[in-house]
């Protein structure tokens, strides 16, 4: 069996997943891009707009640094369907529409939010890690910018969980 499995994956190398990745982040980002707007419009707490508003700023950011990574690598910006981020942005929109008028709402697009950038930050810390593997220092660094944005983003995103928007969501619980 593994003869097999060997056989049908050719020649291919970490170089093939690295550009396979890539091309995963990239189609995430511009699906995000997309959400954000979404999201932004359907929060009640004005600070959680502002996140998503800001994040969305950033996301055109990341979006150019991943156009700049392909440019250096002499290939094509191109998306690759992803089926993780597709997921995961549908449960964001279920729950803008299965909460809309709930003060829960924003506490469930917080966590929803939250769940993109974890899927984020693990997929730009595999490609760091590639990229160093395979000699790429100069793309690394371009998507280290990314991974930190990210991860202040999770933190920003848990900030605004702890700073009352959880709280807010219990207490309608309670009542």
């Amino acid at each position: 069996m593994a003869a097999t499995k060997k056989a049908t994956a050719g020649n291919k190398g970490l170089e093939d997943m690295f550009l396979d990745g890539l091309k995963d982040i990239y189609y995430a980002e511009k699906k995000i891009l997309k959400a954000l707007p979404k999201m932004a419009r359907g929060a009640d707490d004005q600070q959680v707009t502002a996140a998503f508003e800001k994040h969305l700023a950033e996301t055109e950011g990341q979006v150019e640094r991943l156009e700049e990574v392909f440019e250096i690598l002499g290939t094509p910006a191109r998306g690759k369907t992803c089926p993780a981020i597709d997921g995961i942005l549908e449960e964001g929109s279920e729950i803008l529409e299965d909460y809309k008028g709930s003060v829960s709402l924003d506490a469930g697009l917080v966590g929803a939010a939250q769940a993109v950038e974890h899927y984020e930050i693990a997929r730009y810390g595999t490609l760091i890690a590639w990229a160093t593997s395979l000699g790429r220092d100069d793309v690394a660094e371009l998507l280290n910018a990314n991974l930190e944005e990210e991860k202040a983003t999770d933190e920003a995103l848990t900030s605004l969980g702890e700073a009352g928007v959880n709280d807010r969501a219990a207490e309608q619980q309670a009542a």
